[in-house]
């Protein structure tokens, strides 16, 4: 009987097989490989870079007022009209002239700025630089370069503030430039010697910085105060014109509407009060437009007879 001897193992197949099965495994891997272990987030994202300041000033025909009119006030009252052709004078009696025009709505005299109209009532600083940002920055000693700044607007809002001006947003506006010119013009508002030095009253009228005033040779008896004169195409007539009709409760039959407090000097022109806010950037038909409580005033600082001296040009008129 032959001896039985075992079958020798066969060791190139064995490490066939191994490297086979290496070889799928790195496949896979490379297939599908293993996300890496989850690290710390990533912090939050920084805020993205404000946009650039507008380069051009804000046109003032674009802009409207900074806060909603008054509440309770009456359609017609929001503004006057003005007489275009000359009255229909007449004598009052003493019974139509003891009764005063209607007074204005509670706020209407308040001093509101006219803004861009996606910053009305804003509470923050306004990046728009407006129609008088150079004049403003100028009169708050600022670089007048005409842009807004952080700190033209820190300085114009302090000015509003100071003064009563809302919305306080530091956007540089009609109110705002017109408030520093009269303040301007309050020692001697005939620093210029624009208006006539002469015996008895006068009223100058200041058409270029939309001011009137009274005086009696040097004195000033009435104002300086601002004022609304005519828009283009409707320009206040410049000249010496005497009042020649006084009519308190004035009632304008062409626009069916009241004309409170009306001296009128030259045909349908004439001095008196609107319901208004007296820095609208639309001007008047020709009239001087006052306040109710300086119209009032001036009804008793003037008298029939009296000269209007008028002068200048409305700016953007």
């Amino acid at each position: 009987m032959s001896e039985h001897h075992p079958r020798p193992r066969r060791p190139k197949r064995i490490a066939v097989r191994l490297a086979l099965t290496l070889a799928t495994s790195l496949a896979l891997c490379a297939a599908y490989p293993v996300p890496p272990h989850p690290g710390p987030g990533p912090g939050p994202s920084a805020p993205a870079p404000a946009p650039p300041a507008p380069e051009s000033p804000v046109p003032a025909d674009s802009l409207v007022p900074g806060e909603p009119r008054a509440p309770g006030q009456v359609a017609y009252l929001m503004d006057t009209p003005d007489q275009v052709l000359p009255p229909l004078v007449y004598e009052p009696t003493a019974a139509e002239e003891a009764v005063e025009p209607a007074a204005p709505a509670a706020g209407v005299e308040r001093l509101v700025e006219y803004v861009p109209g996606n910053e009305v009532g804003a509470a923050a600083c306004s990046r728009n630089a407006g129609p008088y940002q150079r004049q403003v920055e100028r009169w708050l000693k600022l670089a007048a370069d005409g842009k807004q700044s952080a700190a033209d607007c820190a300085a114009i809002r302090r000015f509003q503030t100071d003064h009563g001006i809302r919305p306080n947003s530091g956007f540089a506006g009609p109110a705002t430039w017109g408030t520093m010119r009269l303040l301007s013009a309050r020692a001697d508002p005939n620093a210029a010697g624009r208006c006539p030095v002469r015996k008895g009253r006068i009223a100058c009228v200041d058409l270029d910085r939309q001011l009137m005033w009274v005086q009696n040779r040097t004195k000033v008896t009435f104002g300086p105060v601002a004022i609304r004169s005519g828009r283009p195409g409707y320009a206040t007539r410049t000249g010496t014109y005497p009042v020649y009709w006084r009519h308190k409760n004035h009632w304008s039959t062409i626009y069916n509407a009241p004309m409170p407090y009306a001296q009128f000097f030259s045909g349908g022109q004439a001095f008196h009060a609107i319901y208004d806010n007296i820095y609208s950037t639309v001007g008047s038909r020709g009239c001087v437009n006052l306040t109710y409580s300086e119209a009032k005033r001036l009804w008793g600082a003037l008298a029939k007879g009296d000269p209007v001296h008028i002068w200048g040009r409305r700016p953007g008129a």
